[in-house]
């Protein structure tokens, strides 16, 4: 189990390991990262503060850097894999938003906050008159 570990201790006191940790092909997928961990945050809100514009935007553009990363020599598969992980994300957040806008989610969830208004209401005037009739 300790020659895996030795082995990759070794690897990164090579001259080779510390020109990609300072290359664009290391850093540019760390800043890249950021998007996929802000849309699974995001993941949490209601899907109506989400902007389709914005999440059509995020949904192309990894999709077309995908391909470059895998083109370019040398390939740059930690720049394809975040992009990828953007994808997903930005699909599922996709998704949610068409299903809130067009799929009728916001008139369910209007349904559903009214008919918990008036179960609201039907439990404020039934405490009150059990209230009333306690204090006689």
């Amino acid at each position: 189990m300790s020659a895996p570990w030795q082995k990759a201790r070794d690897y990164m006191k090579t001259k080779e390991f510390r020109d990609y940790i300072t290359s664009t092909h290391f850093w540019g997928p760390v800043a890249s990262g950021g998007l996929p961990l802000a849309a699974v945050n995001d993941m949490k809100s209601s899907p109506d503060v989400i902007s389709g514009r914005m999440t059509t935007a995020f949904l192309l553009y990894p999709m077309v850097f995908m391909r470059f990363a895998y083109r370019v020599q040398p390939r740059n598969l930690l720049m394809m894999a975040s992009h990828g992980t953007n994808v997903v994300v930005q699909s599922v957040q996709a998704s949610r938003y068409l299903i809130y806008h067009h799929g009728g989610g916001s008139a369910a969830e209007a349904t559903a906050a009214d008919a918990n208004a008036a179960t609201v209401a039907t439990d404020a005037a039934a405490a009150t008159t059990t209230i009333d009739t306690h204090s006689l």
